[in-house]
């Protein structure tokens, strides 16, 4: 695959399943304010999403276009990041959540809006004008989600001990997937190699975590290799459900 339709689908598809991921909270949050900020946040990346792909199918060449993009690929083809398919589970609940965990989510949000604000920011500089003009429009919104789930994970890390143990415990999780962040590639005069972002990153959330009373747990020499194609074991299953409609009924319209 051409290295420039690889790197626009990596921020394509990470946008894409973190997006769905989130709007699996919608009707199911644990105030109403939060169900309706979930759910925008959700439409934000989404509609990131759409532009990219969209780009990604002008590039592709193949007469493809965001919906066959986004919804008729297999598995392998896409190239997410590993830890936007989690579940939003840091483990397997029993008191009734449903299987969906706040403080995991929280969490995160906050990981990939950063990242998504730091990476954006840097491609408002590329050489490709449509890559640019997404990353221009889409900065505002991830700044948003950047301070939204930031300030939560501070009034939960700094909360109640049960919220704390239960933010640790979610930190814990989410740790070793943060790796891949860093892991793509960069393309000359595109966008740059997402190792670039890591040293501001870190400092970042580094002081997002002392603020939160939060310990960061021992870096992981995992390596996961979503944005390679080689996904975990629940992204089949999510898959399932994002595509059921339009494989079921191919082509279909309102």
């Amino acid at each position: 695959m051409d290295a420039k339709l690889t790197y626009v689908l990596q921020l394509a598809d990470t946008c894409l399943i973190h997006a769905q991921r989130l709007g699996e909270w919608c009707g199911h949050a644990p105030v109403l304010e939060e169900d309706l900020a979930l759910s925008n946040m959700a439409l934000d990346l989404l509609g990131q999403a759409r532009a990219l792909l969209t780009y990604a199918g002008q590039l592709e060449g193949a007469g493809r276009d965001e919906d066959q993009l986004a919804f008729l690929r297999l598995e392998r083809d896409y190239r997410n990041v590993v830890l936007v398919e989690l579940p939003n589970a840091a483990a397997s609940p029993s008191d009734g959540s449903g299987g969906r965990d706040f403080a995991f989510t929280k969490l995160r949000n906050a990981a990939v809006a950063l990242w998504l604000e730091l990476l954006y920011e840097r491609l408002q500089g590329s050489a490709d004008a449509e890559l640019a003009g997404i990353a221009a429009k889409s900065l505002k919104e991830v700044r948003y989600h950047r301070q939204h789930s930031s300030d939560w994970v501070v009034r939960l890390g700094d909360g109640t001990e049960e919220s704390q143990a239960r933010m640790q415990a979610a930190l814990a999780v989410l740790w070793p997937y943060v790796n891949e962040l860093f892991a793509a590639a960069g393309v000359e005069g595109v966008g740059p190699a997402w190792r670039e972002l890591e040293a501001d990153w870190r400092a970042r959330w580094a002081t997002l975590m002392a603020e939160a009373t939060l310990a960061l747990p021992r870096d992981s020499a995992m390596q996961p290799q979503g944005h390679l194609g080689i996904h975990s074991e629940h992204m089949g299953h999510l898959l399932a459900t994002m595509q059921h409609l339009q494989r079921a009924y191919p082509g279909g319209v309102w």
